[in-house]
């Protein structure tokens, strides 16, 4: 480095990547700071410059450097940066650490440092714990640990073919020439010394298998009425392989979120449009079942819908350095659990590594959707996936907010009960007689049957007649709108056809 060069640097400021320091007197402190970037993303400490910017220099000896050198040496484990002198004049120099980042923990005298802004602090312990985790991972992880109880005629041997199978199909895989579970988990490399190993399990193991030992295997889903967590429409938890998991959820939302259609002008078809991309929720369950820290028997994978919002998610952190922001850029694949991540991959349940967040924007884009959001707390890592305007904008007409349809609003308008109201729609699904609607819900007065549920349901919109100019048609029947379309889907309780 040469003057001009130090001074570009020098203009940008103390920051989390550089340091001043006036003389190799504050070495103790300047030591503390070295260490703290070597566990964040490295940068230059400099000394000879106030803490204002100014150039002061200091003499230089071999000595200097080797006191510099010997309180380095303190940093555990033991690190190198990069010692260079910038003379100023023949009795002054500046002395510039270049310092690497992204590895770690590293100690000082025993305690981690870390960079906040400008300044070093005591890393928290939990980080300290996060770091030593990571460094230690591609020998330790839990994936790679042989599974305790656990043998091959514990894991679903269907499961295993057919994900076999399908990547041989997909040209993943050589076909191996055999069908013996055995040779096939050691080709995966799910076995250790013939022993079965935690990927095994959280991949094809049995449900019946799976509890006590398993119970990370676990599935929350949840259908939330309105946009918080006071009152359920549905509430399960569901124990199985990371397959059966995978699956359960695409049914789940298949049973709970709207989809609209419209006819193509040009194809005269019928298209269907998921209120979420489909392809991006199967992307962010499969990741979530990818990432998850296995190693903590805590949380589960989560899936919770509201009225507004979708939200998928697992225990566990962004690990390696990777922040929030990178995700919707293209970033290094390190996926948690390598082994796991592989079968899925084989399987064709994620296509390129490194791609799947970058891949959910794609689609929320196309969808015209809001871009998702990611959140990263306290050893929970979340998507969240928002509704659309014109969604919202639909909907808000039932209830008069910009939120989805309040069924307790309109079963009290209506004076009907919210499962009333469902079950009347549901039966509207197809065009249905008075006859067969009474018979559904075992009434006998057609008069006081059509005062209670059939008028009220007319006059907010919620059916229709359909021969309209002729009320009292013997061939009347009443059929759902598309605003009582809206109403079930947004908070339906029931899967309905079409």
């Amino acid at each position: 480095m040469d003057i001009e060069e130090l001074k570009e640097l020098i203009k940008l400021s103390e920051s989390e990547q550089i340091e001043f320091k006036l003389s190799t007197g504050q070495r103790t402190e300047a030591a503390k700071t070295v260490c703290a970037m070597l566990n964040c993303a490295g940068g230059f400490l400099l000394f000879g410059i106030d803490d204002k910017g100014n150039i002061k220099g200091q003499q230089v000896s071999s000595k200097t450097l080797e006191i510099i050198a010997g309180e380095i040496r303190r940093i555990e484990p033991p690190a190198y940066p990069d010692i260079e002198t910038v003379p100023l004049n023949d009795n002054l120099k500046v002395i510039v650490l270049r310092v690497p980042g992204g590895g770690g923990p590293y100690t000082y005298d025993g305690r981690p440092y870390i960079r906040n802004g400008s300044s070093t602090a005591v890393m928290p312990q939990y980080q300290y714990e996060k770091l030593l985790l990571e460094r230690m991972h591609g020998s330790y992880r839990w994936e790679k640990q042989i599974a305790r109880n656990i043998s091959i005629k514990d894991l679903d041997r269907e499961e295993i073919i057919r994900t076999i199978d399908e990547a041989v199909r997909r040209q993943r895989l050589t076909e191996p020439g055999t069908r013996k579970v055995k040779d096939l988990l050691t080709g995966l490399g799910l076995l250790q010394e013939d022993n079965v190993i935690n990927a095994a399990v959280v991949l094809f193991g049995k449900s019946k298998s799976l509890l006590p030992g398993y119970i990370q295997c676990t599935l929350k889903l949840a259908r939330f009425r309105g946009t918080d967590k006071t009152e359920f429409i549905d509430n399960r938890q569901i124990t199985g392989n990371a397959f059966e998991l995978f699956e359960q959820a695409q049914i789940f939302f298949r049973n709970h979120l709207p989809v609209s259609g419209k006819i193509l002008p040009d194809k005269f078809e019928r298209v269907d449009e998921p209120l979420y991309p489909t392809a991006a929720l199967r992307e962010a369950v499969a990741n979530a079942i990818c990432h998850r820290d296995y190693g903590s028997g805590a949380g589960a994978i989560s899936i919770a819908i509201y009225d507004d919002r979708l939200e998928i998610s697992s225990t566990g952190e962004l690990h390696f350095g990777l922040k929030t922001e990178d995700l919707f850029r293209p970033h290094p694949s390190r996926p948690w659990n390598p082994f796991i991540a592989k079968v899925f991959y084989l399987r064709g349940i994620i296509e390129t590594w490194g791609r799947g967040t970058i891949k959910i924007k794609e689609l929320t884009d196309e969808a015209r959707l809001p871009v998702p959001e990611f959140e990263n707390n306290m050893g929970e890592f979340t998507i969240r996936f928002f509704c659309g305007k014109k969604y919202l904008d639909k909907i808000s007409d039932l209830v008069g907010t910009m939120l989805a349809p309040c069924w307790h609003h309109v079963g009290t308008m209506l004076e009907l009960s919210t499962e009333e109201i469902n079950k009347l729609l549901i039966s509207c699904n197809e065009a249905t007689s008075i006859n067969d609607l009474m018979n559904i819900f075992a009434w006998k007065d057609r008069s006081k049957f059509r005062n209670k549920y059939i008028n009220p349901l007319l006059e907010e919109g919620l059916i229709e007649m359909t021969v309209p100019d002729k009320p009292k048609s013997s061939k009347q029947k009443y059929k759902i709108t598309e605003k009582g379309n809206y109403l079930l889907e947004a908070g339906k309780t029931f899967t309905r056809n079409g």
